[in-house]
């Protein structure tokens, strides 16, 4: 038997999805508030051995990939059906040198991402919210999986940084 849900139900979902997105950013700058430059760039991730990133690198990338999640949801509306880029999030944290910026620099640079990001969301029509790609490690991705994977991918980096404080 096929279930469908109303609209409404889906524009709730669509709803509490952008307010989790400003949630998880505002909850790592209460987290990151107690967090020193000196213990951004030391304390590391050890599940992943003594080369795990630190705090300031899982910052780092939670900042670019909010950029390139919101870049694949603009080609999305600006395209039909269009191929995602990929990106290699270990490469970036090489190639940018991650562990020499600011935390608090790149946290504010994370925080106006995502304001943006929240705008870009809540200005959708249902049209755009229609709109899909084609994810390079997912396949077929559309609008609200963008979205989800956004709240998830915070949460799951959120984890990673308290267990890397709980470490200490």
């Amino acid at each position: 038997m096929a279930y469908s849900l109303p609209m409404s139900t889906f524009v709730d979902i669509r709803r509490r999805h952008i307010g989790l997105m400003q949630t998880t950013v505002n909850t790592l700058g209460n987290i990151l508030s107690h967090v020193s430059q000196q213990q951004a760039i030391t304390l590391r991730d050890l599940q992943d051995g003594p080369k795990g990133w630190s705090i300031l690198e899982v910052v780092c990338h939670l900042r670019d990939f909010d950029l390139f999640f919101l870049q694949r949801a603009r080609m999305m509306v600006e395209q039909v059906n269009p191929q995602l880029p990929a990106y290699d999030h270990e490469a970036l944290a090489i190639e940018r040198a991650y562990n020499r910026e600011k935390l608090a620099d790149a946290y504010w640079s994370l925080a106006q991402s995502r304001e943006k990001f929240v705008v870009f969301f809540m200005r959708l029509n249902e049209e755009d919210w229609e709109r899909s790609g084609i994810h390079p490690e997912r396949g077929p991705f559309s609008m609200l999986d963008v979205l989800i994977q956004v709240g998830h991918h915070d949460c799951v980096h959120i984890e990673q940084i308290t267990r890397i404080l709980l470490q200490r």
